[in-house]
């Protein structure tokens, strides 16, 4: 089990500045420990370049933190320790750590992802309460995002047999307002779950890191309607990177919140008509164990050996590599012709100074001028 210390330490170290899921995972790897790796933060953001000193999240504004969960009888779960769910952990870019309000046994059980468009049509709603009721009877806990439109649909469907919202900003912030009084119905029967602290209001920026915790909980996703710029499509292409089921409700050529649905049929989604077909889909995935339940904390295995010489020869060339278009980082370690150790300290190093921006499937680019 962490230690208190430990806990407030990673609670720390995910807020500071530059520091997202993935370079949280490579500075408890390289360091061992939270304390160490707030530790370094300050000297990496320097030899990345960076002028000013970076913000490093004060211990006493995570106490409050903690507090304000306590307040709201949240809870805050922490990667590599149970409850946190196993699907979840697996991912690259799993959150550090969840605030919980509600029930966090559920995401012990088997889940799966409805999403759709927020214009819904009112068969649209109609068929994912359904289809959600009947999941949720089979003993899937079905995730949404607490949308209006489809998701809506979807958590009134499945409150009776188990409901997860994952939301943009905060678990105590309800949005849209409207879903006011459902949001309470889950908190009561299911369970909200976030990676923002309490508090935070969402923004457009959350939307698709709010996304990929949906679809990284589920074993499939279910598209019911999607516009071909819907925001579900985001959905469904992270579960399609991160090894889910993509399933998809097919719909009238002439509406155009089926082209979305129809688009990922085309592309291989299964075609999705009612609770039996995505029972099929999942069934090979209900049967296999989920993994034994977590009895160690997360800690990285430890990085290969790097020295300062070979990493300051190695950051012009690493520079000289990058541009504003992502780029699979293995790509880049072919390109510079050095060492994965290596160039992983100098991603590093540039994150840390805001230079870097990382991009899912393990893809880098030159951060944009602010």
């Amino acid at each position: 089990m962490l230690t208190a210390a430990e806990k407030l330490d990673r609670l720390r170290l995910i807020r500071s500045e530059n520091v997202g899921p993935v370079t949280w995972r490579k500075l408890l790897g390289r360091y061992g420990s939270a304390t160490a790796a707030l530790d370094a933060l300050p000297d990496l953001a320097r030899r990345g370049g960076r002028a000013k000193p970076i913000k490093v999240f004060p211990a006493a504004a995570a106490r409050r933190e903690l507090d304000a969960l306590t307040a709201l009888g949240a809870q805050m779960l922490f990667l590599g320790e149970p409850p946190y769910p196993l699907p979840l952990a697996a991912l690259e870019d799993a959150p550090p750590i969840l605030c919980t309000l509600g029930s966090p046994g559920l995401l012990t059980r088997p889940m799966v992802a409805l999403v759709g468009a927020r214009n819904a049509s009112a068969n649209g709603c109609r068929f994912a309460e359904r289809l959600a009721a009947e999941l949720g009877q089979a003993g899937l806990v079905v995730v949404s995002g607490l949308a209006r439109g489809l998701d809506t649909a979807a958590h009134q469907g499945a409150l009776s047999g188990g409901t997860v919202a994952v939301m943009a900003g905060g678990v105590d912030v309800i949005y849209p307002a409207e879903n006011a009084a459902l949001y309470q119905r889950i908190v009561e029967a299911g369970l909200v779950v976030s990676e923002m602290p309490p508090g935070e209001q969402p923004q457009a920026r959350h939307f698709p890191r709010r996304n990929r915790i949906i679809s990284g909980l589920a074993l499939g996703v279910v598209v019911v309607e999607a516009s071909p710029r819907s925001g579900s499509l985001i959905t469904a292409r992270l579960a399609a990177e991160q090894g889910r089921e993509v399933m998809a409700v097919p719909g009238s050529p002439l509406d155009a919140r089926a082209q979305g649905t129809n688009g990922l049929i085309k592309t291989g989604a299964a075609l999705i008509e009612n609770a039996a077909d995505v029972l099929q889909v999942l069934e090979p995935l209900l049967t296999r164990p989920m993994g034994e339940p977590q009895s160690q904390v997360f800690v990285p295995p430890p990085p290969a050996a790097t020295s300062e010489a070979d990493i300051e020869a190695a950051r012009p060339r690493v520079l000289a590599a990058l541009d504003w278009s992502p780029v699979p980082v293995d790509e880049l370690i072919r390109r510079c012709q050095l060492s994965p150790a290596v160039v992983a300290v100098v991603l590093l190093e540039l994150e840390l100074a805001g230079r870097l921006d990382r991009h899912p499937g393990n893809r880098v680019a030159l951060a944009a001028a602010p």
